[in-house]
């Protein structure tokens, strides 16, 4: 008997197969200011997030609610322009919810975006940071409540949420296009608030070189469903404790904007290598 949770996946993709018959490998999410890599993609179809049964909303000025079908780099992919957090007042089931479904319409592969605070110093504002591990801290887990085998095992290995292949790749991407990047942990926490002082300084010392709000639950969800994951953020500002001051959503955005054609041209060319 199908469970709650599978029912309504079926139901969403019931009604995006109405629009679009595309069987997208390869799905991507797009965070904060980064939205440009929608502009490389030879769009088929878009859907807006509002039509599609049981997908939130997104409530963040800066995320545009568009699901985008289309071609990258003579892939077919499908792009969430505009993702969810849990501070917008959502579940860990309805933050991931999209990502169960891209993987019933067919994707093996997720690259997800954010923009991030520096913790480690040697980042800087505009670096792009490629996610190695994460450790989450959001106070919930999208898996907590009854399993549907169907979809993936009680208990995932974690040992591996970002695929090593996939890092391997861009790096080289990376050095081939002549763009410097980091490598590190992200930490997610639950926001909507910037953390104090004090916090940056414990992220810092339990192993964190990045901070946001995001991707975490998405990982381990596609990790769950036997996907595989590529993570990358970009440095918007700088979390620095002896050096902290007032950073505004204006400014990252600008940051993120900026820096946003180096991670695009990585991401683009990742999708072609694979």
């Amino acid at each position: 008997m199908a469970t709650e949770l599978r029912t309504l996946m079926d139901d969403a993709f019931r009604y995006i197969r109405t629009k679009t018959n595309a069987t997208p490998s390869v799905g991507i999410i797009l965070g904060t200011g980064l939205g440009g890599l929608v502009q490389e993609i030879h769009k088929d179809t878009v859907i807006d997030y509002s039509e599609i049964p049981h997908f939130p909303v997104s409530t963040v000025e800066s995320h545009k609610g568009k699901l985008i079908f289309g071609s990258l780099a003579g892939k077919q992919v499908v792009a969430m322009q505009g993702r969810f957090h849990f501070y917008e007042g959502y579940t860990m089931k309805q933050i991931t919810f999209p990502v169960r479904v891209m993987k019933l319409l067919g994707v093996q592969t997720l690259l997800i975006s954010n923009a991030a605070g520096a913790l480690h110093p040697q980042f800087r504002r505009g670096d792009i940071m490629l996610m190695t591990d994460h450790i989450n801290l959001l106070g919930d887990n999208p898996l907590i409540g009854p399993n549907d085998e169907s979809l993936g095992p009680r208990f995932p290995d974690m040992s591996e949420p970002y695929s090593k292949e996939l890092l391997a790749s861009a790096e080289a991407i990376a050095r081939d296009l002549s763009i410097s990047v980091q490598k590190g942990v992200y930490v997610a926490m639950p926001g909507p608030n910037l953390e104090t002082r004090s916090e940056y300084r414990f992220l810092r010392t339990v192993g964190a070189d990045a901070v946001g709000m995001s991707t975490v639950p998405e990982d381990i969800v596609a990790i769950h469903m036997g996907m595989r994951v590529f993570g990358v953020s970009i440095i918007t500002d700088e979390c620095f404790p002896d050096t902290l001051r007032p950073v505004t959503l204006e400014e990252v955005i600008a940051i993120a904007n900026k820096a946003e054609p180096k991670m695009t041209a990585i991401m683009k060319e990742l999708v072609a290598r694979m």
